[in-house]
């Protein structure tokens, strides 16, 4: 396809499926042409959104199988909820094999599975298709972290030796949709949720450019799990209200907060640390990402609430609650943060970029499914790490296998059973 245009198709046309949509007004050489949802209009939503910006005469399709069948389509973003990948993942393939259509890649977004049986599912199954695999990993595109890796790689690390310690966090006070909220359908809590991001982008930040995953070999895991806010009985009341009953965090919650700590080997068994740290218990202005990589004789600090212009409201300033600022907004007055570019700055923008181009140059994107597995086995062990309470050897055993207990409905900080 080298030289063409990309005809997009997206799977879900919810929140993040939106986020990707207004992210390729900055991608030249693609297009979104279709939109498959839930029967709850979103399709119909995202398709007018992509057509109202410009990026492509998008249209709702009634299934996967008819947009797979479209031949001006030629890739799939499958961004849509946790718990329907895997049977979405089938679907494609299938269509693929009965010559309902030709695709020439599909990317995925983050977590590519709940757990590991699933990610290697979805890595099975796009091996097995012949296709082009992506895993839409965004942090790492971000303008900040490609800008700030660069930097430190080719000035400090060059003089000083290269960074050793690398610490990722993200935090907001919860998920917009109820189903990221509960363990079964969602794979876990905050850890699966967001962790996702934090163990991959610190990694990449400690891994020198251009070289593969394997020249870090995550070797141990600590990791720590609780639920510190939303089981408190006023918040889980709360949870229940929003969900219409569907949420019950006092006696199945998902954890709230999570750390954890993987220690990495280089070939010449230097130690590597990564610190990550996820939380829906923070109420600031909005989502807060924050990143640091640190070596011999440098450091570098970011965070995306310091990335553009701050406003300040008085009490006389009233309006209706929104996200019109930063995502997961939680004021309307007071001094505020403001994200001038959210899909830039949380790196959507250069993600899609590659990954269009990449699909159009035939060549396998740096972030791959293959990634997305060995993210997905970092989280496991960080669970397996968390329900016993102590450090795990990487990988340890039964890691493919294994379900968290949270994911299993069956975790209760408050009752005693974290296992």
């Amino acid at each position: 396809m080298n030289g063409k245009r990309l005809g997009v198709g997206f799977v879900g046309g919810g929140f993040v499926g939106k986020f990707h949509i207004r992210s390729f007004v900055g991608v030249r050489d693609g297009d979104v042409l279709g939109i498959v949802s839930g029967d709850d209009g979103t399709a119909e939503e995202a398709a007018a959104l992509a057509r109202r910006l410009g990026v492509g005469e998008a249209k709702p399709y009634r299934s996967v199988t008819e947009m797979v069948a479209d031949p001006s389509i030629h890739a799939l973003w499958i961004c849509s909820p946790n718990f329907t990948r895997l049977e979405i993942m089938e679907e494609i393939v299938h269509a693929l094999e009965t010559g309902k259509g030709e695709l020439v890649g599909i990317c995925c977004e983050k977590p590519l599975g709940r757990n590991v049986a699933e990610a290697k599912r979805m890595l099975e199954l796009v091996q097995k298709a012949g296709v082009l695999d992506g895993y839409l990993e965004n942090q790492l595109f971000s303008p900040a972290v490609v800008r700030g890796k660069d930097i430190l790689w080719s000035r400090g690390a060059t003089l000083t030796g290269p960074p050793f310690l690398a610490r990722a966090a993200e935090e907001h006070s919860g998920p917009h949709n109820h189903w990221f909220w509960e363990g079964e359908l969602q794979g876990g809590g905050v850890l699966n949720d967001m962790m996702c991001h934090s163990v991959e982008v610190a990694r990449h930040l400690l891994t020198p450019p251009g070289a593969p995953r394997e020249a870090l070999t995550p070797v141990r895991v600590t990791a720590q799990l609780t639920c510190l806010k939303w089981q408190q009985p006023h918040y889980a009341e709360l949870l229940a209200e929003r969900s219409g009953g569907m949420l019950d965090y006092a006696n199945r919650p998902a954890e709230d907060f999570a750390r954890a700590l993987v220690e990495y080997q280089d070939p010449e068994g230097n130690v590597k640390i990564v610190e990550a740290t996820t939380s829906w218990c923070f109420v600031g202005a909005g989502l807060r990402l924050s990143m640091e990589l640190l070596g011999p004789e440098y450091s570098m600090s970011l965070s995306s609430l310091d990335a553009g212009p701050k406003v300040f409201f008085s009490r006389e300033v009233k309006g209706d609650a929104g996200e019109d600022l930063v995502e997961k907004q939680n004021a309307e007055m007071g001094l505020m943060p403001v994200v001038s570019d959210e899909e830039s700055e949380y790196g959507y923008v250069g993600e899609n970029r590659h990954m269009v181009r990449c699909l159009l140059e035939g060549r396998q994107p740096d972030e791959s499914f293959s990634d997305g597995v060995n993210v997905v086995e970092l989280l496991m062990a960080s669970y397996m790490s968390a329900e016993k309470g102590r450090t795990v050897e990487f990988p340890p055993p039964g890691l493919d296998t294994y379900v968290p207990a949270v994911a299993r409905g069956e975790w209760n900080p408050k009752k005693g059973n974290r296992k």
